[in-house]
């Protein structure tokens, strides 16, 4: 039977409309670790330094700047379906050292996105080129309403709870979260699943494979009057119809993602004791609670794979790559990488006094500066303080009086097979007992990314005490200055956690979202 282009589309029309059941594949990512990293986010800070530090998946087009079908023209990416281009990324995890204060980035374990194909009246379409979405909020300090359960239902009376983290044990006694814990001084357990919850756990995760798992749950309804870049009005959740998920007249149905990030923390359960009250880890924001989790979205799929992947895949866990006939095919580079527009990219066991971006002063439980409310970025260039708000803090710490370089950043890169290609053109000074400021055109995040810390001893060596820790009367100061960059100390990465990655991804935890 000979079938034309016309017949062929119809067909799969009638596939993607009026599903009766759910479908869905994960899509995985090759080679090690993220496209790149840093203070970049192209949807919320465009053409300026990011307010927080990133780590990327994707397309090689990712910029500062991300407009159109620019990322159609990437020329490699990091996810396994050849045709996709779109870019992924939420903010990394750095650990707090409880002795010291100082940071060090802890290293992705692996990411997946699912992609889940909801029983519905509406035809699932592809994400139009270029739309941007964000879930989460990069600012809240807040337990969510909704508590510790997940919430996507935007219709049954309760907020919309998107974010958790997941955190297999072998035990769960004592529980990761407090009891009847409302947030304010610890997370909160999801009553549906002992594993999950709002916030930080308290313990660490030690399941076979599955470390502390960051989790984001996007909304798959897209308003196309509100268009591609109103990240704040364009996406919404589907309501409930029954057993059915549908989208408001005029929107547009299109996937929903969910992304998995499992971070390798186990690297640092040898520095930390457990007291189920404090916790190390600390989001790129400065936020010690967790309540900050966020991802962002940029699609830059090939509309035909994409619909030829929401009407025919239907491989699970085992892998969007193991559909058969994907148009474009796979990806076999293992090794898509670029350089970061802004600042600098942390090298794992890397200590730093600081934050990128954010600084020193982390907050959230414990921490001081907020119990609470929202915490505000610094505007760039700015000598103005952060407010935290709510807070009854009124202590404030003098902003320093060197002045900001005003030199222009001209920093390239490009995708390559090989290696990151990264021009820095940088003078420096000889340390003395006053550093003074240096030439550099690469640096223009804060001190915080490339600060000296030369003599910061290993985790397990370090000083007993650390004077920001637990002060409630410490407020951010803002402020930017110009640094010398000297020698960095890299602490020696742990190696009694071995990085595993369970095969087909084998853990199972994929049921309890098909049920909600």
């Amino acid at each position: 039977m000979k079938f034309t282009t016309a017949t062929t589309l119809a067909s799969l029309a009638a596939l993607a409309s009026a599903k009766d059941s759910r479908t869905f594949a994960v899509l995985r990512f090759n080679g090690d670790g993220f496209l790149t990293e840093g203070p970049v986010d192209p949807i919320v800070t465009p053409g300026t330094e990011s307010t927080h530090y990133h780590g990327i998946m994707g397309g090689s087009n990712f910029g500062a700047t991300v407009e159109g079908d620019q990322l159609m023209q990437s020329t490699c990416t990091t996810a396994k379906i050849k045709n996709d281009k779109s870019n992924y990324w939420i903010p990394s995890l750095f650990f707090q050292d409880p002795k010291n204060g100082t940071f060090q980035k802890v290293p992705l374990f692996y990411m997946n996105v699912y992609y889940f194909f909801e029983a519905t009246d509406d035809e699932i379409k592809p994400f139009p080129v270029g739309m941007k979405m964000i879930t989460g909020d990069a600012k809240t300090r807040s337990p969510p309403k909704a508590g510790g359960a997940l919430n996507l239902d935007p219709d049954n009376g309760v907020p919309i709870n998107a974010v958790q983290f997941t955190c297999p044990r072998s035990s769960y006694d004592p529980p990761s979260y407090p009891p009847n814990s409302d947030g304010t001084k610890a997370g909160m357990g999801d009553p549906n699943n002992k594993g999950a919850g709002s916030g930080f756990p308290l313990y660490p995760c030690d399941g076979y494979a599955s470390p502390l798992r960051q989790d984001l749950h996007f909304p798959s309804c897209y308003n196309p009057a509100a268009g591609l870049n109103d990240y704040k009005n364009n996406m919404k959740f589907p309501s409930n119809v029954g057993y059915k998920q549908n989208c408001p007249k005029g929107w547009i149905h299109v996937p929903h993602i969910f992304f998995e990030i499992y971070w390798n923390t186990p690297l640092f359960d040898s520095y930390w004791t457990p007291d189920g009250k404090t916790q190390p880890f600390v989001l790129s924001t400065g936020d010690a609670t967790g309540y900050s989790s966020h991802g962002d979205f940029i699609s830059g799929w090939d509309q035909n794979t994409l619909q030829t992947i929401i009407n025919t895949c239907d491989a699970g866990d085992s892998g969007m790559d193991r559909c058969p006939q994907i148009p474009g095919g796979l990806n076999d580079n293992n090794n898509c990488k670029i350089g970061t527009d802004f600042g600098t990219i942390l090298k794992n066991g890397e200590i730093i006094r600081e934050l990128p971006v954010v600084g020193s002063v982390v907050t959230g439980w414990g921490k001081g500066g907020v119990s609470g409310g929202e915490v505000d970025p610094p505007s760039k260039p700015s000598t103005t303080k952060a407010t935290v708000k709510p807070t009854t803090t009124k202590a404030t710490v003098k902003p320093t009086t060197t002045k900001a370089s005003t030199t222009k950043v001209t920093t390239t890169h490009k995708a390559t097979t090989t290696k990151v290609t990264t021009t820095h053109k940088t003078t420096t000074k000889a340390p003395t007992s006053k550093p003074k400021p240096t030439s550099t055109k690469a640096a223009t995040t804060k001190a915080s990314t490339i600060k000296s810390v030369e003599n910061v001893p290993a985790p397990t060596k370090a000083p007993a005490t650390h004077p920001a820790a637990g002060n409630p009367h410490i407020k951010t100061i803002w402020d930017i200055v110009t640094v010398t960059v000297t020698k960095t100390v890299y602490g020696p990465e742990p190696t009694h956690a071995h990085h595993r990655r369970a095969p087909g991804h084998s853990h199972g935890h994929a049921a309890r979202h098909l049920a909600n």
